[in-house]
C-alpha cells in the first residue's frame, strides 16, 4: 500500500516540491520513498511494503526506462496476469504487481483496465508519447485527486499533498458544504478544495499536450437471472467469497481480520484464516460490541484485541481525524475506524474488512422500505400527495407522518443514499450565503435514468453504489487505515464477487423479512445462526448521547458560537438545533454532528495554527 503524487512542468524546486508533497502522505508509506524528475513530469511515492519487499520500490520503469510508473493498491490476479505476459515475450527484473501494470499497459494500452482484479490508482507515464495515463479501480476503493494549476496536471492520493504545491490557492469551495449537508460527505467530483477533483471510481484519465480527457470504463449495473433459485445463489455467492478471500490473504507479511457483531465482518473473520482479530466499541451497552467480537474470536479460533473508546479519547481525537480525512465526513464510525486501525496496526501490517457487502447484496435497511410501502402506493397519487401535504401541515410530529410523507414520492425523490441529513429547505435556513444550487436529485438524476428499468430496491443499490459507498464507506476505510500505515482489503468487494451478487433476482437480495438474505445463508454455513441474522451496527457511536451531556454540549456549542460558524452560518439557527437536542425536544444529533464536522475540519486546514499531529 502506497501513497503517490505527481505533476507537470518544471518548477524552480522541483525535487523540494514533490518531496514536500510525499512528505504530507508520510503515513501512507512510512518504510521507503522515492521520485522521479523527468523534462517536465515528476512523480513521488510513498511506500508501505506488502509484497515482493525487497524490489517493491517505485517509482518503477520498464526495460528500456521509456515508461515510469507510480501505483497504490494490490493486484489480486497479478500472478496469472504475469504468466500471460512472460508467455508473450515480457520480461521481469521482480515479482511485484507494479511491474506486471508495466507490461500489461505495453501489451494492451488503455484496454489493460479491463484485466485488472483488485484496489488501484495508478499514474502511468509514457515518455515516448509524452503522456501520462492514471487510472482508479472499479469501486473506489482507492482514491485519486487531481488540479489544474496554471495549465499544469497535479495529481495525489491525497489532497493535503497539494498545500506543498507553489501553485496551489487554497479555497474553499461553498458548493461542496452546500451538498455536504444532505449527504454528510463530500458527494461533487470538485472537492471541498476549490479546483481539485476526484478522479471517480472506474474512470481513467489521460493527460497530453495539455489536454485532459476522462472517461469511464466500467459500470456496476445488475442483470437479475429471474431462474436463479435460492439454493443456486447461496452457492455462487459462497464459492466467490471463498475465492476473493484467497485471493486477499495473499501477501509477504502478517494479515489480520476487523470484526463488529455484523454478518459481513464476521464472515469474512472465520474464512480468511488468520490468526487476529480487531474490535473496538465504547462503554454504553447499545454501543459495545467488543464481547460479542470476543465471543465469536473464541468460536472460530482467532486471538480478539479489543479497545474501549472514552468519550473524551473519541472527542480528543476528532480533529486529528478530519485531518486524515481531508474533506469533512459527518460519519461518526470514522473515528472508530481510526482507533481500530491503529490498534490492529500494533500487531499486523494489513487487515480484512467487510464493506461492500451492503451494497452489493442489498443489507441496509432502507433497502426494505419499497415493500412496505407497496401496498399504500395503491392509491392514486393524488390522494398520496394530499395525504402527504396533510401530514407536513401537522406541526407536530406523529406515528407514520414520515410514512406518509415519502409514500408520496417515487424513489427517485425520496432516497439519496444512506444520508439524507438535511433537506435543501433546511440547510438554506442554515447557511449564511445559500446558493440554491444542485437540489440533491439533480445529483443522483443521471445515476437514476441509466437504471430507469431497474426496481426501486436496485435502484437504491445502484445509487450507494454510486455515491454513498465511495463517498463514505470506502473513504473513511481508506483514510483512517493509511493514518495509522495499515493496509485495508475489501474482499467482499472484489469484481468477481461483485458478477455474482449482480446475477441474484431482488427477492433473494430483500424480502420483507430480511436483507442480504442469500448472503446472510451463506454466510450461515461459516458462522453461528445468530451471526448471520444480525442486523447491521457496524462500529456504532454514541453521539446522540454525548450531545445532551453537559461537557460535550458545551464544546460543540463554544464552536457553533464562533467565528467560522458565523462566516458560514446562521448562529442562531446552529444553537436551536443544539438546544433542542440537550432538551430532549427533538433528536438533531445527526445534523448538528454533519454541522460540527465541517467546523472541525475548516479549523484544521484554514485556521493559523498548526494541526499538533502535523506539528510533532
Amino acid at each position: 500500500m502506497c501513497g503517490i503524487c505527481g505533476f507537470t512542468g518544471t518548477l524552480q524546486d522541483t525535487g523540494q516540491v514533490i518531496n514536500a508533497m510525499s512528505a504530507r502522505m508520510a503515513h501512507r508509506g512510512p518504510e521507503d520513498q522515492g521520485a522521479y524528475l523527468g523534462e517536465g513530469v515528476t512523480f513521488g511515492f510513498r511506500r508501505l511494503g506488502f509484497l515482493d519487499l525487497d524490489h517493491g520500490s517505485q517509482p518503477m520503469f520498464n526495460e528500456d526506462k521509456s515508461i515510469v510508473i507510480v501505483f497504490n493498491g494490490e493486484i489480486y490476479n497479478y500472478r496469472e496476469l504475469r504468466e500471460e505476459l512472460l508467455s508473450k515475450g515480457h520480461s521481469f527484473a521482480n515479482n511485484s504487481d507494479t511491474e506486471v501494470l508495466i507490461h500489461l499497459y505495453e501489451e494492451e494500452g488503455h484496454d489493460m483496465l479491463r484485466r485488472l482484479r483488485g484496489m488501484f490508482a495508478f499514474a502511468v507515464y509514457d515518455i515516448a508519447r509524452g503522456t501520462i495515463f492514471a487510472a482508479r479501480d472499479h469501486f473506489g476503493i482507492k482514491p485519486f485527486y487531481y488540479a489544474r494549476l496554471n495549465g499544469e496536471l497535479v495529481f495525489a492520493s491525497e489532497i493535503k499533498c497539494f498545500l506543498e504545491h507553489p501553485d496551489f490557492v487554497k479555497e474553499v469551495n461553498h458548493t461542496a458544504l452546500e451538498n455536504y449537508l444532505t449527504f454528510q460527505y463530500s458527494v461533487l467530483d470538485e472537492t471541498f478544495f476549490r479546483g481539485v477533483y476526484k478522479l471517480p471510481p472506474a474512470h481513467c484519465l489521460t493527460y497530453s499536450g495539455g489536454k485532459l480527457e476522462i472517461s469511464r470504463y466500467f459500470d456496476p449495473t445488475f442483470s437479475p437471472q429471474a431462474d436463479m433459485t435460492l439454493e443456486q445463489a447461496v452457492e455462487q455467492i459462497e464459492q466467490a467469497v471463498a475465492e476473493s478471500i484467497a485471493k486477499h490473504k495473499y501477501a509477504d507479511v502478517e494479515v489480520g481480520s476487523f470484526l463488529s457483531s455484523g454478518v459481513d465482518s464476521s464472515y469474512v473473520a472465520a474464512c480468511f484464516g488468520g490468526e487476529n482479530t480487531f474490535s473496538v466499541g465504547f462503554d454504553y451497552h447499545k454501543y459495545n460490541e467488543t464481547d460479542l467480537a470476543r465471543t465469536l474470536s473464541e468460536q472460530i479460533g482467532v486471538k480478539n484485541y479489543s479497545k474501549l473508546i472514552s468519550p473524551d479519547e473519541f472527542w480528543d481525537t476528532f480533529p486529528t481525524v478530519q485531518y486524515f480525512m481531508d474533506e469533512p465526513l459527518a460519519d461518526p464510525s470514522a473515528v472508530a475506524l481510526y482507533f481500530v486501525s491503529k490498534l490492529a496496526s500494533a500487531h499486523v501490517k494489513g487487515v480484512m474488512s467487510g464493506e461492500g457487502a451492503d451494497e452489493l447484496f442489498g443489507g441496509y435497511n432502507i433497502y426494505q422500505e419499497p415493500l412496505s410501502l407497496a401496498k399504500f402506493k395503491k392509491l392514486p397519487l393524488p390522494l398520496r400527495k394530499a395525504l402527504a401535504a396533510l401530514a407536513r401541515a401537522i406541526p407536530f410530529g406523529f406515528k407514520g407522518k414520515n410514512f406518509l410523507i415519502r409514500a408520496s414520492k417515487p424513489v427517485e425523490e425520496r432516497f439519496f443514499g444512506n444520508a439524507g441529513i438535511f433537506s435543501k429547505a433546511e440547510r438554506e435556513k442554515i447557511l449564511r450565503s445559500p446558493s440554491g444550487d444542485y437540489p440533491p436529485e439533480l445529483l443522483t438524476k443521471p445515476a437514476y435514468d441509466k437504471v430507469s428499468h431497474y426496481d426501486d430496491i436496485t435502484k437504491m443499490q445502484y445509487i450507494d453504489i454510486n455515491f454513498w459507498m465511495v463517498g463514505d464507506i470506502l473513504l473513511k476505510a481508506d483514510k483512517m487505515s493509511m493514518a495509522n500505515s495499515i493496509e485495508l482489503r475489501v474482499p467482499l468487494l472484489d469484481i468477481e464477487v461483485f458478477k455474482v451478487s449482480s446475477r441474484i433476482p431482488t427477492q433473494l437480495r430483500v424480502n420483507r423479512h430480511a436483507t442480504k438474505h442469500a448472503f446472510r445463508l451463506a454466510a450461515k454455513k461459516h458462522l453461528p445462526e445468530d451471526w448471520a441474522k444480525r442486523r447491521k451496527l457496524g462500529f456504532p457511536v454514541p453521539i446522540r448521547i454525548w450531545l445532551r451531556e453537559g461537557k460535550y454540549y458545551g464544546k460543540v456549542r463554544a464552536v457553533f458560537s464562533g467565528e467560522s460558524a458565523a462566516n458560514f452560518f446562521v448562529t442562531g439557527e446552529l444553537l436551536r438545533l443544539l438546544d433542542a437536542h440537550k432538551s430532549g425536544k427533538a433528536d438533531n444529533s445527526r445534523k448538528i454532528w454533519t454541522v460540527y464536522t465541517f467546523l472541525i475540519w475548516h479549523e484544521q486546514y484554514f485556521s493559523e495554527r498548526t494541526p499538533q499531529h502535523e506539528a510533532d
